[in-house]
């Protein structure tokens, strides 16, 4: 260490309505691991997206390897050794994984003809080296989401990059592929290249980080040895304020059941699921990557057809076939993928909360009420603190956390009797985090069930009142979270066919 391979001093970078970054400066050296942290908006991927061209600064300079460089693009970052993974996946699902890996430097030979063996040669060889387990022939589009992540990462360091930034980079992880991406890490690290890592997980920095620089409303907070700091201390710089408590917890007393699912069955990954949602809890759904709760979620909104079962709202059947059904019975999705399922990245953050209140602010006639629209937006983003310039900004443009806070947004005007949030906090910071938390707090205080699938399990065992755990499209515990372990829910979890006692929920 000691080399400095990136410089950014007094960066500045503004959008309409918004200056994203004010006057920050960021230096890595050289076999170094450092950890880039803010909240939501506080301007971490405008910085790394300046750094690696996608945008174009505004003011200030910017040295790689000790030489100054401008008019920066993607093509030439990337030529100088530069490579980001994005949070959002930046693949070609048509393609296969090799062509992904090598798009934009394709091996051609005589006619400009792909040389497809020897792309797929390099490219496993590439996946061997970083102990990934992916035929490079495989359409990226047929893999899971997990599995397009690594792909994204040997697809970076497939141009042998001395500076690589991580953008969430496990948000999408089992705990073992998060255990080969530190290894990965590691093995880069010990070659001298510069890790710019950026994570809402903060319990993971102590494994693979040397440092740490803190952001705040676009602006340079400080930087510190991660070895000679707290949890508690990156928190408050990246807040401005203490967080007194991480997982809000409201005691209600539990009334009527007011949700149903009976003998759930859609496809192999939802085999005879049953659960009951009463008022005045948060029930939670815990299990590990592919034991079936988002699909679970999916057939209960109507998003892919159950083959069998009953689904019942205030001990009534409602017939489910399509979302439209599920949302006239008072039954609300969050998806796990906010911009692919929640979202209309391309339409404002008004159009957005407006799709699914069309009843609520047209009138007879069908003309739009504009009047009831900016009294419907203007309070979904007051009563969810969303940061945005205008409500009149595409939705596509907003940080990880106010996307999924609009998402979250867009339901609470409906008559909801069930929210159900799939991994609702994946890639949202501490505060956003505990905004969303509170939310579910209030709507189980107004008497609406609130079901949340998530990977995390502090949040679930700190938010829940009662937990279920799936392994293999089943239900395989249930149990009150005050009683609930981190060993009980992963012995749940790993049981295929678990006779698990289920305790008596409180």
């Amino acid at each position: 260490m000691g080399d400095y391979i990136v410089e950014m001093s007094h960066i500045s970078k503004s959008f309409p309505g918004v200056k994203a970054l004010d006057d920050v400066s960021f230096r890595l050296e050289a076999g170094e691991v450092m950890a880039l942290l803010g909240e939501n908006g506080a301007g971490k991927s405008t910085l790394m997206k300046v750094l690696s061209g996608v945008y174009t600064k505004d003011e200030g300079e910017i040295k790689l390897f000790g030489r100054t460089v401008e008019d920066l693009n993607p093509k030439r970052a990337q030529e100088l050794g530069v490579s980001i993974i994005h949070q959002e996946l930046n693949l070609c699902r048509h393609l296969t994984v090799a062509e992904n890996i090598f798009l934009g430097r394709e091996k051609v030979g005589a006619g400009r003809a792909l040389k497809e063996k020897e792309m797929n040669r390099e490219a496993a060889d590439i996946l061997k080296r970083l102990n990934i387990e992916i035929d490079p022939e495989t359409l990226v589009g047929n893999l899971a989401v997990s599995k397009q992540q690594m792909v994204e990462i040997a697809k970076a360091l497939s141009t042998n990059a001395k500076v690589l930034i991580m953008d969430e980079p496990t948000s999408a992880l089992t705990a073992s592929e998060i255990d080969d991406l530190f290894k990965i890490i590691r093995m880069l690290k010990s070659q001298g290249c510069g890790i710019i890592y950026i994570s809402h997980r903060l319990e993971e920095l102590q494994h693979i980080v040397d440092k740490v620089t803190i952001m705040r409303d676009g602006k340079y907070i400080t930087s510190m040895n991660f070895k000679d700091t707290t949890l508690s201390e990156i928190i408050s710089n990246m807040v401005g304020r203490e967080i007194k408590e991480k997982f809000p917890h409201v005691l209600c007393n539990v009334g009527k059941k007011i949700f149903e699912v009976r003998n759930l069955n859609a496809g192999h990954m939802v085999r005879n699921v049953n659960f009951e949602l009463r008022e005045g809890e948060i029930v939670g759904i815990a299990g590990l990557m592919g034991a079936g709760r988002t699909e679970t979620t999916r057939a209960i909104f109507g998003v892919d057809p159950k083959e069998s079962g009953e689904i019942l709202v205030d001990g009534r059947e409602v017939t489910i076939r399509r979302p439209m059904d599920a949302i006239r019975a008072g039954i609300m999705l969050a998806p796990e993928d906010r911009r692919k399922d929640g979202l209309c990245v391309k339409l404002s953050v008004r159009n957005n909360i407006s799709l699914p209140n069309l009843d609520l602010i047209c009138n007879r006639f069908g003309v739009i009420d504009r009047r009831k629209e900016n009294a419907l937006t203007d309070k979904a983003v007051k009563d969810l603190a969303i940061r945005l310039a205008s409500a009149d900004v595409n939705a596509g443009t907003l940080s990880g956390g106010n996307q999924q806070k609009v998402v979250v947004a867009k339901w609470l005007a409906r008559n909801s009797r069930v929210v159900i949030f799939d991994e609702p906090t994946r890639g949202i910071d501490v505060a956003a985090k505990v905004e969303i938390y509170n939310l579910m707090n209030q709507l189980k205080q107004q008497g609406i069930g609130v079901l949340f699938v998530s990977s995390e399990m502090p949040e679930i065992m700190g938010i829940s009142d009662r937990i279920l755990v799936m392994c293999d499209g089943k239900i395989t515990g249930e149990f009150a979270a005050k009683g609930a372990t981190q060993d009980l829910i992963l012995e749940c979890a790993t049981k295929f066919e678990s006779k698990v006692k289920q305790q008596e929920a409180v």
